[in-house]
């Protein structure tokens, strides 16, 4: 199969959905509707496709063309936005990077994804600098474009300042528009691997708009742009509080531009709970989007300590993904916003799944998923389970999903398989069904920990803390945490007459991984226990470690 040109068939006709195309038919009918709004910044519809098609002219003059990839390595400002409207009318391939990633881990992912072309904020300037040097010169992208964001002056060696590459002369567009945006064209989303490695999960553009657009319209297909702004219609004003290098803020974002919507955007990389509050009332905002109670409980503490600063009268709806959103957490915002609709959403990047909503006169209780025609639960052996029959099994979606991983097919045909006649994705959570049809949760069957929203594999961590001198075995696990959905925490076990303090092993850690990967709390064992096979009991380990972090919090 040829990943470029594989297509998919609704309705026995053929769907071919274009962001890139949608934003530019909202910004030759609608030019002066607000795209996207930044702190002072207001772009309109006709700005962003004049910036995003200037970049792509830049780009276009240092080689980028089509199959390419585009790397983007931003915090949520409009630039991001520009790079990746600018990648698609080229007919490259956006690719997003973790801003909280070290030089090891942008190295590793540049050459993965063959990037040849990188935007990125100057603040991140040091780590492009050690991630280009752990690499091959063939290797490293052709392009470097750096934004100016945190004041720094100086520029990267090899880099162009983003403003000034696409203020200045750029030629005849003609040669960059060669190619026309189509649904085949591919978006690459990273995600972190059962081994610990990133992954880049490749939808293609017409998958992705249909999937997001059936997330809460089942069965339907999206409306023509033209014909949707003829009538007036426009999406609802959109806030992602979570970065845009992570599927959930990017999807809400790209659907509600290709309504024609406006999207409201905060640069800062930490939540800022004032902030945020200030921009929904300002830019009167309608859908917010966050990452459960990683996000929702500094919301809550914030408008429960100055309630009735804000008018977040034009409010309507708060969505949700990534990591539990509790049931307290949502009663305290509808004590303080009972009209706000309160949506779960269940997904993955390879993947877009469903969602559950609360209002204020319903009983507030965790997020119920049910089995549907594209909702399955299959067990190890490629059988469906059915209500009630008290197997366990992996979620699996149907319909408009991923083309699979790039470069690892072995990955793509375990998580993208064929049941019973149909092709569903099957990233790894397991699940059993009641007999009335919902769908219990049980977790990630590769001990895949959900901190915030990020995404920690335990056998990266352990990797490196095997690499710490007089560390003998180290297991992580993710222990339950109020805020952020799961803390990191590894049970170490050290030489005899190592004293190993917390404080050396997360230093060792923070040379090779970010932030949200180094464990927030590490335990010395004896002994870790594990089986005549080398294997770990993770059961075992997930206990003592709960009854560790408690027994300190308590002390």
């Amino acid at each position: 199969m040829t990943f470029g040109t594989c297509r998919r068939v609704t309705s026995n006709l053929m769907s071919d959905h274009s962001f890139a195309r949608a934003w530019a038919t909202v910004a030759a009918l609608a030019p002066d509707r607000e795209a996207i709004v930044c702190g002072d910044r207001r772009l309109t519809y006709r700005a962003f496709d004049g910036r995003a098609g200037n970049l792509a002219v830049v780009l276009h003059d240092s080689g980028v063309g089509p199959g390419d990839k585009v790397a983007i390595e931003c915090v949520n400002t409009p630039e991001y936005l520009e790079t990746f409207f600018a990648a698609l009318k080229l007919g490259a391939v956006p690719v997003n990077v973790n801003y909280r990633y070290v030089g090891a881990e942008l190295s590793y992912l540049l050459e993965n994804s063959d990037a040849v072309a990188l935007v990125f904020h100057d603040e991140f300037a040091p780590t492009v600098a050690e991630a280009l040097s752990l690499l091959e010169p063939a290797r490293r992208p052709a392009s470097l474009l750096q934004v100016a964001h945190s004041g720094q002056d100086a520029l990267l060696d090899g880099a162009r300042d983003y403003e000034a590459a696409i203020a200045g002369p750029r030629g005849d567009p003609a040669r960059a528009y060669r190619h026309e945006p189509t649904g085949d064209d591919l978006i690459f989303i990273y995600t972190g691997g059962t081994t610990g490695s990133p992954k880049a999960v490749m939808w293609r553009s017409d998958d992705l708009y249909v999937a997001l657009w059936q997330m809460a319209r089942p069965g339907t297909e999206p409306p023509d742009p033209a014909v949707a702004i003829g009538r007036g219609k426009r999406a609802a004003t959109a806030l992602p509080a979570c970065p845009l290098m992570h599927g959930t803020g990017l999807f809400i974002t790209l659907s509600t531009l290709a309504g024609g919507g406006t999207v409201v955007l905060l640069d800062t990389p930490r939540l800022d709970a004032v902030r945020l509050w200030d921009a929904v009332e300002r830019e009167g905002v309608q859908v917010l989007t966050i990452v459960g109670d990683a996000f929702a409980r500094p919301l809550l503490a914030a408008l429960d300590a100055d309630p009735g600063r804000w008018d977040l009268s034009s409010l309507s709806a708060i969505t949700s993904s990534g990591v539990t959103w509790s049931p307290e957490t949502k009663r305290g915002l509808l004590g303080h916003m009972p009209n706000v609709l309160l949506i779960d959403s269940l997904g993955a990047s390879e993947g877009i799944m469903t969602r559950t909503e609360t209002r204020g006169d319903d009983e507030i209780r965790p997020a119920r998923f049910v089995l549907s025609e594209r909702m399955v639960v299959v067990t190890d052996d490629g059988t469906l389970v059915k209500p009630g029959d008290g197997r366990v099994g992996m979620l699996g979606v149907g319909g408009p999903i991923p083309l699979g991983y790039y470069k690892e097919a072995d990955k793509t045909a375990a998580t993208f398989r064929t049941v019973e006649g149909r092709r569903y994705s099957i990233p790894g959570d397991y699940a059993t069904v009641e007999t009335d049809g919902t769908i219990t949760l049980l977790g990630r069957g590769s001990a895949c920990i959900n901190t915030g929203g990020e995404k920690v594999y335990p056998e990266e961590v352990e990797l490196v803390l095997h690499s710490c001198r007089g560390v003998v075995d180290a297991v992580v696990v993710g222990v339950p945490d109020d805020r952020w959905g799961e803390m990191v925490v590894a049970l170490v076990q050290t030489a005899d007459g190592t004293d190993l303090d917390e404080a050396t092993l997360a230093s060792h850690c923070r040379e090779t991984l970010a932030g949200y990967k180094v464990p927030k709390r590490f335990l010395a064992l004896d002994t870790l226990r594990r089986s005549p096979a080398g294997k770990a009991d993770y059961k075992v380990l997930r206990a003592l470690a709960a009854a560790g972090v408690l027994g300190h919090a308590e002390s």
